[in-house]
């Protein structure tokens, strides 16, 4: 690169799964799940359980949960008397363990600074309920960085369907090559291929016990120092 260039970022739109991506906050999860199963009489579940639950939502891990400590159906679960009681304390349990047991993974915050810094739009699009996912972006001072926080039911239809990409793309005026979707499971690479952008994975999430290389993402990043270099130089 001679004198007179200049560094650009490679995509003017990056998008990020939020748990196994951004946070780590299985053990947080795992946490108001066990205070959840212990109020209402059921064994608790372990930790591996819960990481391979994460991923479609915190109501389908809780029925997951259920369905494990009670030994049943998860069509048992959601049909049960009790099951809107359940989960109106698992509201609560989780709204309380919220940022006390999850950390940003390294170089996030850094790294989120520099892209925004560098004009890049940066937005989450994740299967979290709304009310946890923001709790737990303010829980750790992330929520100011992000243009556009998308959750698991801000639409209809959630990932794998591509309605939360679509939506950052037409708000911010983006073409889908200079997209990019940074997750950690195949529900994120389906999600991507399914809007056509670009989609990189991260190994340390949560990808429901399977190998996240067998994903089929274009890239298998080792951590967020990928994404800082992840750009194009022009004179």
């Amino acid at each position: 690169m001679n004198a007179t260039a200049s560094a650009h970022p490679a995509f003017d739109l990056v998008m990020f799964d939020l748990d196994g991506t951004l946070i780590e906050t299985a053990p947080e999860i795992c946490d108001a799940t066990n205070d959840t199963l212990t109020q209402f009489g059921l064994p608790p579940v372990t930790q591996q359980q819960v990481n391979d639950w994460i991923g479609h939502g915190t109501q389908t891990l809780l029925v997951q949960a259920l369905a494990a400590a009670g030994n049943t159906t998860q069509e048992a679960v959601r049909g049960a008397a009790n099951f809107a009681d359940i989960s109106a304390a698992f509201v609560r349990h989780y709204g309380q363990r919220c940022g006390t047991r999850s950390h940003l993974y390294p170089q996030v915050r850094e790294v989120l600074a520099e892209l925004k810094g560098q004009g890049v739009r940066l937005a989450v699009v994740t299967n979290k309920e709304a009310r946890y996912t923001q709790v737990v972006l303010d829980a750790h001072q992330l929520a100011p960085v992000f243009d556009r926080v998308i959750s698991g039911d801000t639409f209809a239809t959630k990932k794998p369907t591509p309605v939360g990409i679509e939506a950052c793309l037409t708000q911010f005026g983006v073409a889908r090559e200079r997209a990019l979707f940074v997750g950690d499971s195949s529900i994120d690479v389906a999600t991507a291929r399914n809007a056509g952008v670009a989609v990189w994975v991260l190994p340390y999430g949560y990808n429901m016990g399977q190998p996240i290389e067998a994903a089929g993402a274009d890239r298998v990043i080792a951590d967020f120092s990928a994404l800082r270099v992840a750009q194009t130089a022009t004179a």
